[in-house]
């Protein structure tokens, strides 16, 4: 079944008009953006880069299912717009440099470009990387402001879901585990954004 998975490809939740993405946050931090249905400065820092995964599980191996450090102790998920997800994409700079590209020109791409792109190995139920990659989408400066502003259209708390499927992996319940598990479908680009962003 994995290597039907193409190395580079965006799966997460969606539908017509939103894509879901995850983020780990503060208890301060998260109590006000689920009060406000969107992040709130402060306790939020606008001026910092700010993650988001459509990955369920690389959310998890990234905050230790909440265990990882007070900072990240609260799983949060936000649907936001697909336009919005896709503006990110098209202003977006990979984290790496393409070969091709000279050393000076993407050292100006990138403090030209309010979005890092970076491709990470997937993970499984027990956080071990897998042979394909998925994305993390850095937003900085206006791609914060249009997130927190335009795109979010709603915040889930969702830490309870991820200690009850960890704590079905520490039974030993995997298949059970898996049940509980977000259902990520492969999310289709335009083919010219898909090779722009390393697909």
């Amino acid at each position: 079944m994995t290597n039907l998975i193409p190395h580079r490809q965006i799966r997460a939740v969606y539908d017509d008009k939103t894509i879901r993405v995850y983020q780990a946050y503060s208890d301060a931090i998260a109590d006000s953006a689920i009060a406000r249905s969107t992040f709130v400065s402060p306790p939020f820092k606008m001026e910092r880069m700010t993650w988001i995964k459509p990955s369920f599980l690389w959310m998890m191996y990234r905050a230790g299912w909440g265990h990882k450090d007070e900072g990240q102790k609260r799983m949060l998920a936000i649907d936001i717009t697909r336009e919005g997800f896709e503006w990110a994409l098209t202003h977006g700079c990979l984290s790496h440099r393409n070969p091709s590209m000279k050393e000076e020109d993407w050292n100006q791409l990138k403090t030209n470009s309010p979005v890092r792109i970076q491709w990470d190995p997937e993970r499984d139920l027990l956080l071990q990387p897998l042979p394909y990659r998925t994305i993390q989408i850095g937003l900085s400066g206006e791609a914060v402001k249009l997130y927190i502003n335009h795109w979010i259209q709603q915040v889930t708390d969702i830490t309870d879901l991820a200690s009850s499927i960890l704590a079905l992996i520490e039974q030993g319940k995997q298949e059970a585990a898996k049940e509980r598990l977000p259902t990520e479908l492969p999310y289709l680009l335009p083919s010219s954004l898909a090779i722009a962003i390393g697909i």
